[in-house]
């Protein structure tokens, strides 16, 4: 009896000493974060570690360093190529031709249409005439709808497979009826999972206003899936605005910083990681690194 109870003693000061032990060590994560002035929405660069305040769980985090983000990012546009774009389908087309010019040095960008079902119009491609060729493809397609939410779940199952620490997913579209089946919750997990913040810009029009089913379900992932994610939305009153929006938004990306942060070793990793601006007049958005293991 005197030697279980010794060893049982024994074993639970062990078992304390690698809590103890996990609990006191940290280790580095990383963010990829855009920074820009809230009322011009202008990218601000050059910040350091007072810039930036970095919680998991609501508990606050030491930002270690901050650089400027120099790693390839995957950008996947997601386009609203269907019947009820024909009217504004040549301002989408010039608005994409200056965002993939705005992009260029960033990284890869495949552009992918929604209608009737999500469709590669240009695969992932740095060269600049493949990419002004995918968008010449883009063209309104009789009788189709909008597939939108299954256009992000795929094209996140598609990232996951990539290698590049850092991706964002854009979405131009109007409002729109929506033919998808899926339900917001699988589309956002899909997209956590996919590693890509999601930038919406969204032009306004009547079908914004139905109540079923799929048009609740892509509400709902219009309002979460920027939040969650780390990206922004837009939203316009007229198609003329995309390109201003989409060159914005090109120059964000473009000017991204790589907040290190520390995290203290836990046996279960944070379900939600937030970063905000320190500095009155700035708005941050971001996420983290892809890849990075999860505790």
């Amino acid at each position: 009896m005197g030697r279980n109870l010794a060893r049982l003693a024994a074993g639970s000061v062990a078992a304390l000493f690698v809590t103890v032990t996990l609990l006191a060590q940290s280790t580095e994560r990383v963010l990829y974060v855009s920074a820009y002035d809230e009322k011009t929405r202008a990218p601000i660069t050059g910040l350091g570690v007072d810039a930036f305040v970095v919680r998991e769980d609501g508990a606050a985090r030491e930002v270690l360093r901050v650089t400027p983000a120099t790693s390839p990012m995957a950008v996947a546009i997601l386009v609203d190529n269907t019947q009820a774009a024909t009217e504004y389908i040549a301002d989408t087309r010039r608005a994409l031709s200056s965002f993939v010019r705005a992009l260029d040095g960033l990284g890869p960008v495949a552009i992918i249409g929604i209608a009737d079902r999500p469709t590669v119009l240009r695969d992932y491609t740095t060269d600049q005439k493949q990419l002004q060729d995918g968008v010449g493809r883009v063209f309104a397609m009789p009788g189709s709808g909008a597939t939108l939410l299954d256009a992000i779940l795929e094209t996140s199952r598609g990232l996951r497979k990539r290698e590049e620490d850092r991706a964002a997913m854009v979405i131009l579209t109007a409002e729109n009826v929506e033919f998808s089946t899926r339900h917001y919750r699988e589309v956002l997990d899909e997209l956590a999972r996919g590693g890509a913040m999601l930038h919406a810009v969204i032009l306004d029009t009547p079908a914004g206003a139905s109540l079923d089913d799929p048009a609740r379900n892509r509400a709902s992932v219009f309002d979460l899936g920027p939040k969650t994610s780390g990206g922004t939305r837009s939203n316009v009153l007229a198609s003329q605005a995309f390109e201003a929006k989409l060159v914005e938004l090109a120059a964000m990306l473009k000017s991204q910083h790589r907040v290190t942060y520390s995290r203290p070793q836990t046996l279960i990793p944070p379900e939600k990681v937030e970063v905000a601006s320190a500095k009155p007049g700035m708005q941050a958005s971001g996420g983290p690194a892809r890849g990075q293991p999860a505790r």
